[in-house]
């Protein structure tokens, strides 16, 4: 539903922005309310290591080291016997300091490349609250199943907003993306995130992780120059991630390189356990490699048995040295220490 945001908020009171999760909410974008799922009380018995001193943001104010186990569970609502989660997106265009020699221009949502993980259960209904400040027609699309009124095809002009409303099915790992043409470019300069579906019944506890994989075109020349996860090249490469040894890992792994057909993603001195698009609750196949064209997201479960710093990238050698790389510290878990 197509709505103009400053005659729309100004048209309803109070009530009614209550009713509809707008209280509060202006043009510019709103205030990120976080509610986590609840999972089995035995997620408690997973330990997650603090975030290293000193990680940095480049001045951008985005940490990946945040990003990649934050996820935004929206705003937990009751109406009419069934659960709403509403999440609220501003569409933006601002600069990223990719490293310290280079900046780039994106266009995103809330601000960060890539946008926020959006997180719902199976059977919840989801309601996205879009406004698109971004100065372009933008929109979201939703990959997953709904009606054609909410596909995210029909473009949102700047200064106006839209509603997309649906119900989250199926579980699995999905995606969101700006599909405006010419889509490479709306996804390639950043309007991309990753929507996960909880099946009913919850996965196993474990360390949950994300990684986008994203191209950065800086020469506009429909190649890419520059490779990152989650939005910053190197960043894991400067900045390994901790992780604990001998701990479940679920990582979410998400492709949306442009203008390279497929990418592999390949884990150093160890197997993981494959669930392909997360629509699997058992793993399919164990390899160290795994072939993804864009747009493709999987599941990856494993567990180190021996501390150190371990490498992760895609194995097409050029692309990871351009900034695709990253590595995992794994360091003893505070109860072996205190053992």
């Amino acid at each position: 539903m197509p709505i103009e945001p400053n005659k729309f908020l100004k048209s309803l009171n109070r009530r009614q922005l209550l009713k509809l999760g707008l209280a509060g909410m202006s043009v510019a974008g709103t205030a990120l309310v976080v509610q986590q799922l609840k999972h089995s009380s035995a997620m408690s018995t997973v330990q997650i290591p603090p975030i290293p001193d000193g990680t940095p943001t480049y001045g951008n104010g985005i940490n990946p080291m945040q990003i990649c186990r934050e996820f935004d569970y929206g705003t937990l609502k009751q109406e009419n016997g069934r659960t709403i989660r509403e999440f609220q997106i501003t569409a933006q265009t601002t600069t990223l300091q990719l490293n310290e020699a280079i900046s780039y221009v994106t266009w995103n949502y809330n601000g960060r490349v890539p946008g926020p993980t959006l997180r719902a259960r199976e059977g919840d209904r989801v309601r996205v609250v879009f406004l698109n400040k971004g100065g372009h027609a933008h929109t979201m699309h939703f990959h997953g199943i709904h009606p054609a009124e909410v596909d995210g095809i029909k473009p949102v002009q700047n200064d106006t907003a839209f509603i997309y409303e649906f119900d989250a099915v199926p579980y699995g790992v999905h995606l969101y993306h700006c599909h405006i043409a010419p889509v490479t470019r709306h996804i390639s300069k950043g309007l991309h995130g990753m929507f996960i579906i909880d099946p009913k019944a919850g996965r196993a506890p474990a360390d949950e992780m994300v990684l986008v994989m994203q191209g950065y075109d800086v020469n506009e020349e429909n190649k890419n120059e520059l490779y990152a996860f989650n939005g910053l090249p190197n960043y894991y490469k400067q900045n390994p991630i901790p992780i604990y040894q001998n701990q479940l890992v679920r990582l979410y792994v998400l492709n949306l390189i442009e203008f390279d057909p497929v990418v592999t993603f390949h884990l150093h001195a160890n197997f993981f356990k494959l669930f392909p698009t997360g629509m699997t609750l058992s793993p399919t196949m164990t390899t160290d490699v795994v072939t993804m064209g864009t747009a493709e997201r999987h599941i990856l479960e494993f567990a180190y048995p021996y501390p150190g710093k371990f490498m992760f990238h895609p194995h097409q050698d050029a692309i990871a040295e351009a900034g695709c790389m990253g590595r995992f510290d794994v360091i003893p878990s505070p109860s072996v220490l205190r053992s």
